[in-house]
C-alpha cells in the first residue's frame, strides 16, 4: 500500500541532550569532525547506517539509549565541549571583525544568490561544480566571519539519483525530499506563522513560496520552496527538480530565485534584524532578476523612494557583482524575448517596471548576438558594476565572449576580472592529513595558511607515505561497497559478485576521474586507445587502477552514451579489477575519494574549463594533478606540482586532435607518473614522489582554498562595491549626479574626437631613456575636460601596427580654445629597445566609474 501522505516525525531529547539538537541544527557538523564525533558516539551503527545524516540519527536512536547517554558523565562532557566550541565559532571576531576593527570598511551584509549549494550530501540541492563552489563560498565565508546571507531555492526532488542498468545506460530517479527530515527550519513571522512571500505571474493568481533557513556556521541561507498549500500545481511544480522542465518553467524558477530571493532577504532582515545586504552578489545568471527586483523597490515600491529608472538603475549597480562561470555560450541561459515580455507585463512581478526596459537588459544588441532572446548574462554584466571570471583563463575567455558589449575596447579591457576558485579544506581534507601537520605544531584555525601547509616538510616520507596508503585503502573499501550495490541494482546476484573483494588493490597507483559528462570534459579519452588503456591497468610491474564517476544531464543521451562507454570497458572480466564506474556522484562518495587517488586526471577540451575545482580537493590531500592546462592548472602549474598534458591546440580535426592528446596522456602515465609512484627507496618509500606531494602542497595548499577566494572577493569585489554605494546611496544625491552625468556623456559623445597629434624630443635614432613628448589636441563639444581622460598608450608594435604588452600614461590639460577644443600635454620615457608604438584615446572619466570602459565608448585618431 502506498501512504497518501508522509511527513517527518522530529524526536524529543532529554534536557541533558538537548545541545544535541543545537549542534544538529547547524551545518557545520558537516565540516567539523569533532562534532562528527559526538553524533558517532550516540550510536556508532547507526551514525554510518543513516550515512552520517545526524537529523535521521536522532530519529532513529532508541527512548532507553538516549536515556542512558544522558546519565553518561563523558559523553555530556564530550557534549558539553562541542557545543560551548560552536558556541565560540559562532560569536568569536574571525578575519572579517578583525579588519574590521583595524579600520577597513566592508559592507554589513552581502547577498549571496546561487541555484544551488552543496553543503553536505544529507541537503541536497547540488548537481555539480557550481552548486559545490557556492557551498564552499558560505563555508568560508562562516570561518572567516564574513556577514553573508545566501539565497536559493529549495527543490523537492533535489537533483536525480543516479543508477545503471543492466546494459550501463544511466537511470535516474528523483526521491521526494520532506523539508521537515532536513537540517533546515522555517522562518516564521511573530505569530509564530510561516513566513511566506509571494510573486505575481501574468497566468494567474499570484505565486506563494515558503522560506525556509540552513544555519552554515554563521552563515544563513535562505530556501524558497512553493510546494505550498494554496499554490495550483503548476506553482507548486516550480521548485520540483534543480535544472527540470522546459524554457518557461526555468523561468519562473528564474524568477523565484532573483526576485522572491530579494523579497525573502527583505522578510528574513524584518523577522530577525540582521543587516540587510549592501552589496548582492549574483553567482552566474540565473538569479540576474534581482537586480530588477531592487528597481522596483526604489521605483514604484510603497514606503520608498521614488527614483527615475536611470538613477534606481545606477543605484542597483553600484552594490551588485556578477560572477560568470561558463566559458561557452552554450551554457548561458537564454530565454525567447516573447516569454520574458510575457511574463514581465504589468500583470507580471515587477509592475512599474518598464518592459522594454527589462528586455533591453537582456538583448544581444551587438556584432552576432541574436535578437529574438533574452540573455541572463548580458543582463547580469549590464545589472552589476563589477564582473569577474573563476580564474585567470576563464577572466580571458570571458572578455573574449562577451566584448561585443564593449566593442570600442580590446579584449584586455574588458571590465571582466577574475577571482580564481577555491575549495573549503575542512570539507575536503581528510582528517588524517591535517593531523599530520598538526602534529608538528601547525594550527589549522591560524590566518597563516601559507606556515600551516609548509608544516608538511617536517613531516616524515614514510609517515606521508602511510597516511596515503591508508587513505587509499579506505576508498578501497568505500569503492567495493558502492560497486556491490551498484552490480544488484543492475540485476545481478550476490553470489556473482565475489570478484568485487578484489576490485582495486591499496597498494596500486590509484587515478581519479570524476565530473560531469558533458561533452567538453571528455570522459572517455582514455579509452581512444583500449588496448593501450589495458596494458597499462594490468602492467606486470607498474599497473594503475582507475576510479571514475560523474552524472549526465537527463537530457544528455550523448553523455549517458559516455557513460555507458566506459561502463562497458569496465564490465571486461579481465579488467574489472583495475577499472570502476562509480554511481551517484555526490559528495559523501566524493570525501573519501579525493584523499584516496595519487593522481587526479582532468582533460577537458582546453579552454572550456572555466576553473575545475575538483583537482584542487585532491591536491590539498597530497594527490598529484594530471590535467590539461586549463582553468585553474594553467596558471598554478609549476612543472613540480603535477603533470601537464600537452594539447594539439589549433587542431581542428576534432577526433585527430582527441587521438594525439590522448596518447601524450598514456606516454605521461607510462614513461613518467608511473615509474615514479613505483621507484621505492630501502624503506619502501617513494622519495621522488614523496618530494612532489611535498612542493604540491606547499604550492597549492595556500593559493586553493575557499578562504583565499572569499577574501578576495572582499578585497576586490565586495568592499569596493560597498564604497561606492555608499557614496551614491546615503541621499540619492550621488546616484542623481552620476545617471545625469552618463546621459549627457553619451548624448555628447558624438562630438568628442582626437583631432592632431604632435610629438616631440626623439631624434630619427632614439634611444633608451629618451623622452617623448606628446601633444593631443581633442574636441569635446559639449563636455568638459574634468568629464575624460585623455590617454598616451604606449607598447610594443607589431608589424600590422597593433600595440601589444601596453602601459597607459594621462595626459594635463594644457590649453582650452573656442569651440570646444582642448590641447592635452604630457612626456613618456623609451623604457625599452625594440619596436615602439602609441596612440591617443580619449575615454569618459568619473570616480565613480569602477573601470574606464564602463560606458563602452572611446574616441581615437
Amino acid at each position: 500500500m502506498r501512504a497518501i501522505r508522509r511527513f517527518t516525525v522530529r524526536p524529543v531529547l532529554p534536557s541533558a541532550l538537548a545541545a544535541l539538537g543545537d549542534l544538529a541544527g547547524n551545518l557545520r557538523w558537516s565540516w567539523h569532525p569533532e562534532t562528527q564525533d559526538v553524533f558517532a558516539a550516540v550510536d556508532p551503527d547507526l551514525w554510518e547506517s543513516t550515512g552520517h545524516d545526524p537529523a535521521r540519527l536522532l530519529g532513529a536512536v532508541g527512548r532507553q539509549r538516549l536515556e542512558q547517554l544522558a546519565t553518561d558523565a563523558g559523553f555530556l562532557d564530550q557534549l558539553a565541549g562541542a557545543r560551548a566550541d560552536l558556541e565560540h565559532y559562532l560569536t568569536g571576531d574571525r578575519w572579517y571583525q578583525r579588519r574590521l576593527a583595524a579600520g577597513v570598511e566592508g559592507p554589513k551584509a552581502i547577498g549571496y544568490f546561487s541555484p544551488e549549494f552543496g553543503i553536505t550530501a544529507v541537503l541536497p540541492q547540488y548537481s555539480g561544480g557550481l552548486g559545490i563552489l557556492a557551498g564552499d563560498h558560505l563555508k568560508a565565508a562562516s570561518d572567516l566571519g564574513v556577514p553573508i546571507i545566501g539565497v536559493g531555492l529549495l527543490y523537492k526532488h533535489g537533483y536525480f539519483k543516479q543508477s545503471l542498468s543492466r546494459e550501463g545506460w544511466q537511470q535516474e530517479t528523483y526521491p521526494v525530499l520532506d523539508p521537515d527530515g532536513l537540517p533546515i527550519s522555517a522562518l516564521r513571522e511573530d505569530n509564530g506563522s510561516r513566513a511566506v512571500i509571494s510573486l505575481a505571474l501574468p497566468d494567474g493568481p499570484e505565486m506563494l513560496a515558503r522560506v525556509w533557513v540552513a544555519s552554515v556556521g554563521r552563515v544563513p541561507l535562505l530556501l524558497l520552496d512553493t510546494d505550498v498549500e494554496g499554490n495550483p500545481d503548476h506553482y507548486r511544480d516550480v521548485t520540483d527538480r534543480l535544472y527540470g522542465g522546459n524554457s518557461e518553467h526555468r523561468l519562473r524558477q528564474e524568477m523565484l530565485l532573483g526576485i522572491g530571493g530579494v523579497r525573502a532577504i527583505r522578510a528574513f532582515s524584518r523577522l530577525t534584524g540582521h543587516a540587510a545586504p549592501e552589496v548582492f552578489h549574483t553567482n552566474e545568471g540565473h538569479a540576474g532578476f534581482l537586480g530588477l527586483e531592487r528597481i522596483r523597490e526604489l521605483t514604484v515600491a510603497e514606503g520608498g523612494p521614488k527614483l527615475d529608472w536611470d538613477t534606481a538603475l545606477e543605484v542597483g549597480r553600484a552594490s551588485t557583482v556578477f560572477t560568470t562561470h561558463t566559458p561557452v555560450p552554450a551554457g548561458i541561459d537564454r530565454f525567447p524575448r516573447t516569454l520574458v515580455e510575457q511574463y514581465f507585463s504589468e500583470a507580471g512581478p515587477t509592475p512599474g517596471v518598464p518592459v522594454d526596459q527589462v528586455l533591453a537588459l537582456g538583448t544581444e544588441d551587438y556584432a552576432g548576438g541574436d535578437p529574438s532572446v533574452f540573455n541572463m548574462a548580458v543582463m547580469g554584466f549590464r545589472l552589476a558594476q563589477r564582473a569577474n571570471g573563476v580564474s585567470q583563463l576563464h577572466g580571458h575567455v570571458s572578455r573574449g565572449m562577451f566584448n561585443g558589449l564593449w566593442p570600442a575596447f580590446d579584449e584586455a579591457e574588458v571590465p571582466i576580472g577574475s577571482i580564481t576558485n577555491g575549495v573549503h579544506a575542512p570539507t575536503w581534507v581528510a582528517r588524517e592529513v591535517i593531523a599530520l601537520a598538526a602534529s608538528q605544531g601547525a594550527d589549522p584555525d591560524s590566518d597563516d595558511t601559507d606556515g600551516f601547509w609548509a608544516a608538511v616538510d617536517k613531516v616524515p616520507g614514510a609517515e606521508m607515505w602511510a597516511v596515503k596508503r591508508q587513505l587509499r585503502e579506505r576508498l578501497v573499501h568505500d569503492a567495493r561497497r558502492r560497486l556491490t550495490r551498484s552490480w544488484e541494482k543492475r540485476g545481478s546476484a550476490r553470489a556473482e559478485l565475489g570478484w568485487i573483494d578484489g576490485a582495486l588493490d591499496p597498494d596500486v597507483l590509484t587515478i581519479g576521474f570524476a565530473r560531469r559528462a558533458a561533452s567538453y570534459k571528455r570522459l572517455t579519452l582514455m579509452m581512444r586507445d583500449p588496448e593501450r588503456l589495458k596494458s597499462l591497468l594490468l602492467h606486470p610491474e607498474r599497473p594503475i587502477q582507475l576510479v571514475i564517476a560523474g552524472k549526465a544531464h537527463p537530457a544528455d543521451d550523448g553523455g549517458k552514451k559516455l557513460i555507458q562507454d566506459i561502463v562497458r570497458l569496465s564490465d571486461d572480466p579481465a579488467i574489472r579489477h583495475r577499472i570502476v564506474f562509480l554511481p551517484n556522484y555526490d559528495i559523501a562518495m566524493a570525501q573519501p575519494l579525493y584523499p584516496g587517488c595519487d593522481v587526479w586526471l582532468n582533460n577537458p577540451l582546453r579552454p572550456y574549463e572555466a576553473c575545475g575545482t575538483s583537482g584542487m580537493k585532491a591536491a590539498l590531500n597530497g594527490g598529484l594533478n594530471l590535467s590539461v592546462l586549463d582553468g585553474w592548472w594553467d596558471e598554478w602549474y609549476d612543472g613540480d606540482n603535477g603533470w601537464a598534458i600537452p594539447t594539439a591546440d589549433g587542431v581542428e580535426d576534432i577526433d585527430h586532435r582527441d587521438d594525439l592528446e590522448a596518447h601524450a596522456l598514456y606516454d605521461l602515465i607510462e614513461n613518467e607518473v608511473a615509474p615514479r609512484f613505483y621507484d621505492l627507496d630501502h624503506e619502501g618509500v617513494p622519495t621522488r614522489w614523496i618530494e612532489m606531494t611535498r612542493h604540491t602542497l606547499k604550492s597549492l595548499g595556500p593559493k586553493v582554498l575557499a578562504t583565499r577566494m572569499v577574501r578576495d572577493y572582499v578585497r576586490e569585489l565586495y568592499a569596493p562595491a560597498a564604497s561606492t554605494a555608499h557614496r551614491l546611496n546615503s541621499d540619492y544625491a550621488g546616484a542623481v549626479e552620476l545617471a545625469a552625468w552618463k546621459k549627457k556623456v553619451r548624448t555628447g559623445w558624438a562630438g568628442v574626437r582626437v583631432e592632431h597629434v604632435e610629438s616631440s624630443g626623439v631624434s630619427d635614432a632614439p634611444e633608451v631613456g629618451d623622452v617623448m613628448s606628446v601633444r593631443a589636441f581633442v574636441a569635446l563639444g559639449d563636455l568638459a575636460p574634468a568629464d575624460v581622460e585623455v590617454q598616451l598608450v604606449h607598447g610594443r608594435s607589431t608589424g600590422e601596427d597593433d600595440l601589444v604588452d601596453t602601459t597607459t600614461a594621462l595626459l594635463a590639460a594644457a590649453e582650452s580654445y573656442e569651440g570646444g577644443r582642448h590641447r592635452f600635454d604630457g612626456d613618456v620615457v623609451l623604457d625599452h629597445s625594440g619596436s615602439f608604438g602609441y596612440t591617443v584615446r580619449v575615454v569618459p572619466r568619473n570616480d565613480l566609474l569602477a573601470s574606464t570602459a564602463e560606458l563602452g565608448v572611446v574616441a581615437v585618431p
